[in-house]
């Protein structure tokens, strides 16, 4: 690279996450990892060979692939998403290994082995708005796949997400299905639990400050992690419910989307050392209200108040669940504000795809680290 010029190349651009990683290894690390590695070397690898793209980068949970190709790039995830749908049938649904897929075209910057810029950001973003075992495409690649490929998609509109001030275009795809059902999706509902099951959305930020956005989801996700603690209950991964962020949401719909009986949603308002959080938690197959309630404290209280949605929660699911059980999983987290603050803000620069976000991150987490070891 000559100094003071940046190499570049338009590329197509693909990101995928293994939806509730976290959640899959703490229950069965070992078994994971196998059925990982298999997917990986009897399908995903040789189908990134077969269509051109070359692997970036592996984040444990996820990859950066490139295509020289975008129709290749989405022929690639399509057959992906549709062989994985059918290797993993015969799993148990909360132990299914499902990916989530964002495919952009974009101008990216070259730096060695990897790739970077906007492009690979948008794509980034663009998996986050999948569902599990779906595909999310930019305009761009829509534009450019019409009439190549026989696919459906449906229109998302205009999305506003994370660190990128303009909106991006988005579409899902629906394509057949390589299974039995010639009508089937490759992103079909998922199959609604035995267990009683909820879904947290993304709470509002009502601070009207946009600083304050890693406030409001941080309590969402600590709200997420605690219910995820109890074993009667079905709790869909934080980074599948977020897909919904910022979007005006049919709950019926979210609901048979996610195959969940409960929506819980809510606003948080923060301001000074005062807090106000919301919530409501809604029967989807009714579309009615079990409960909605409001809770006022000072940020030294915001942990109760969290505490008291969960078993506000669990009371209203009917798991029979006790106050002891709450009480357990409550004590394993730290009480520091000061240490919880700093972790809260690293989590949206952990969800970034750039080197610097993750560093800034890291340095956020140590000083969470050194306030309460």
């Amino acid at each position: 690279m000559q100094a003071g010029r940046v190499e570049r190349r338009l590329t197509a651009i693909m990101a995928a996450d293994m939806v509730g990683y976290s959640r899959l290894m703490e229950a069965d690390e070992q078994g994971i990892i196998l059925r990982q590695n298999a997917h990986r070397a009897d399908l995903i690898d040789l189908k990134f060979a077969e269509y051109g793209g070359r692997i970036v980068k592996l984040m444990g949970d996820g990859m950066l692939v490139e295509f020289p190709s975008v129709v290749d790039a989405v022929q690639s995830a399509v057959e992906i998403q549709q062989e994985m749908t059918t290797r993993e049938l015969d799993i148990p649904e909360d132990q299914k290994i499902q990916y989530r897929i964002g495919i952009n075209l974009g101008d990216i910057i070259i730096d060695g082995d990897d790739i970077l810029g906007d492009g690979v950001n948008v794509a980034a973003r663009l998996e986050g708005l999948a569902l599990p075992g779906g595909i999310c495409i930019s305009d761009v690649v829509h534009q450019s796949i019409i009439g190549k490929i026989d696919l459906n998609f449906e229109n998302l509109g205009e999305q506003k997400v994370k660190n990128i001030q303009r909106p991006i275009k988005v579409f899902r795809i629906i394509a057949k299905s390589a299974a039995s059902d010639p009508a089937a999706d490759v992103q079909n509902p998922m199959t609604p639990s035995e267990k009683p099951s909820i879904a947290v959305l993304a709470f509002n930020n009502m601070s009207g400050d946009p600083e304050q956005e890693y406030f409001s989801d941080g309590i969402t996700e600590d709200i997420i992690t605690e219910l995820s603690r109890i074993k009667d209950l079905l709790v869909i991964a934080r980074n599948t419910s977020f897909t919904y962020k910022g979007r005006s949401v049919d709950v019926k719909q979210v609901g048979q989307e996610l195959g969940v009986r409960y929506i819980l949603e809510g606003s948080v308002r923060r301001g000074g050392d005062r807090v106000r959080v919301t919530g409501q938690l809604i029967d989807t197959h009714t579309g009615g209200h079990v409960w909605a309630d409001r809770y006022d404290g000072k940020l030294d209280d915001i942990f109760e108040l969290q505490d008291e949605i969960t078993a506000k929660v669990l009371g209203a699911v009917g798991t029979e669940i006790t106050l002891a059980e709450i009480k357990r999983v409550s004590s394993e987290r730290s009480e520091s504000i000061d240490a919880w603050d700093r972790y809260l803000r690293a989590l949206p620069l952990y969800h970034q795809v750039e080197q610097a976000a993750h560093e800034q991150a890291v340095s956020l987490l140590e000083e969470a680290i050194e306030t309460d070891p």
